[in-house]
């Protein structure tokens, strides 16, 4: 049985050492979903696409990920979790290299919905599901889950900024006389050979751990459908669905191509944007964990998420760069830290054998959700209304806190 002291210091107490590989292959999949985010649209564009051809791969990208999803959440307690995860990392890699090699949009569409790209600032990929559920089965109790998941969005936040500020480096490329467009799509190539990275992670975690967790808990917590907690699910899948959408309106890839567009902003600008940006949100999830020892998870969601949402809104109407930028990096500072509470509290509130299928069945509908959003706010961008998706996706975000507040404010979690 997996032995709940930790052996390196940045495991939270009550933690199994294991958890530091899936800690691992979050800062590698951050790393690569932020370069990938802000790079996305100008790799597009060289291309020739337009802007509601990049909103509609975009779109897809998120659509291949419910798709994925809902499968694993009906069928992935069928397989092993060993197996599902080593398929997720190998779907990466081909995902980086069929980016890189190819320039058309109908095979470049099929590889956005097969694929594991991520657009957005968060993870709404099949992995998440899958190492969730790992996360939960590492830690002992409800304090240690939700510092487990906090270092988890930490680490992911930090290594997207850093990946983030990678993404200048086609544009550093091109000045010192490279080819813009190779350098590009040389970054997909590295988006591949991080998919293999993960793998290695990934074929180490289950040979150091299956024997020893999956098989002693395998009358215990072996993955199975939705039971007894159905119905909170299905509840938390229609409010995260409206958090999702709301998003989805300015992924990471349209907030970029919105910079581009209201200020002029270049490729390298906006990766220092994101660099920063994802600075924020990494130093604000460090409180996460005692803030919701104090006020509890629900609260914390809410009361950090409602006044990021008023920033988004009041940064559409900014009348220069710094002050758009000062209200959206306000923004960031507090956006995430809902997001290791969020987590915890979806562990918590069902049994340990429907961790899996709770994860995928909140993510489905969300992701659902997510991929017609940048679709929407592609639209609202391409018809000169720059103001609309950030007001509505702030709008719609803070319709959800006050809905989440007033249904799960003193909901009972283990």
């Amino acid at each position: 049985m997996l032995s709940l002291h930790p052996r390196h210091w940045w495991l939270p107490r009550g933690t199994a050492s294991g958890a530091s590989l899936l800690l691992a292959s979050r800062v590698l999949r951050g790393f690569a979903d932020g370069f990938v985010a802000v790079l996305l649209p100008a790799y597009l564009g060289a291309l020739g696409f337009g802007v509601v051809e990049i909103g509609a791969l975009s779109t897809l990208t998120l659509a291949g990920s419910a798709a994925a999803t809902l499968a694993l959440g009906a069928l992935g307690h069928r397989f092993a979790p060993a197996h599902l995860m080593l398929v997720a990392a190998a779907t990466m890699v081909a995902t980086g290299l069929g980016f890189a090699g190819l320039h058309a949009f109908w095979p470049l569409a099929l590889v956005a919905f097969v694929g594991t790209l991520n657009p957005s600032s968060g993870d709404v990929s099949v992995f998440l599901p899958l190492e969730h559920a790992r996360l939960a089965q590492a830690a002992s109790d409800s304090p240690a889950r939700t510092a487990l998941f906090a270092r988890y969005a930490l680490l992911g936040s930090l290594s997207a900024a850093i990946g983030a500020l990678a993404s200048a480096w086609p544009d550093w490329w091109a000045h010192h006389g490279g080819s813009m467009l190779g350098a590009m799509r040389a970054m997909f190539v590295l988006y591949a050979l991080v998919g293999v990275a993960v793998a290695v992670l990934y074929r180490r975690l289950h040979t150091r751990h299956d024997a020893a967790a999956d098989g002693a808990a395998a009358g215990a917590s072996a993955p199975q459908p939705l039971g007894p907690s159905r119905r909170v699910v299905l509840q938390l899948a229609v409010l995260f669905s409206v958090d999702s959408f709301a998003g989805a309106l300015l992924v990471n890839s349209l907030m970029a191509l919105w910079l581009f567009q209201r200020f002029g902003l270049s490729l390298a600008s906006a990766g220092r944007f994101f660099f920063v940006a994802g600075l924020l949100t990494t130093a604000s999830q460090l409180l996460a964990p005692a803030l919701a020892r104090r006020i509890g998870l629900v609260n914390t969601m809410v009361f950090t998420h409602i006044p990021a949402n008023l920033f988004l809104i009041a940064a559409a109407f900014a009348p220069s760069l710094p002050v758009a930028l000062g209200l959206l990096f306000a923004r960031h500072a507090l956006a995430s830290m809902d997001v290791p509470a969020r987590s915890a509290f979806v562990m918590a509130v069902v049994t340990p054998p429907e961790r899996v299928a709770a994860t995928s069945f909140t993510l489905v509908p969300k992701s659902l959700a997510a991929a017609l959003g940048p679709m929407a706010g592609a639209a609202l961008l391409a018809s000169g209304v720059l103001a609309a998706p950030l007001v509505v996706c702030g709008g719609l975000k803070i319709a959800y806190d006050l809905t989440l507040l007033a249904l799960f404010r003193r909901h009972p979690v283990d």
